[in-house]
């Protein structure tokens, strides 16, 4: 199974980062660790706080919000 694996490129290049990853250095593995936290916090908890759903909070079907947005593209405000 490995060498057939192996065989394709997504299997190549699955194999070529799980290599990478498993012969890092603990300054390198720790380097990740602080990069995936960063990335959590950027992506989710930003996110959850910081950018709320604006269309679903002042419109209240998906036919409303569907013609906003139709409003909003196909003639925008040039104040």
């Amino acid at each position: 199974m490995p060498d057939r694996l192996h065989r394709t490129w997504m299997g190549r290049l699955i194999g070529f980062y799980t290599d990478g990853f498993r012969n890092l250095s603990s300054w390198g593995r720790s380097v990740w660790i602080i990069i995936l936290i960063k990335l959590f916090i950027l992506f989710a908890i930003i996110r959850l706080f910081f950018m709320p759903d604006i269309l679903k909070k002042n419109y209240e079907t998906d036919q409303d919000r569907s013609n906003h947005v139709l409003e909003n593209l196909a003639s925008p405000k040039l104040d």
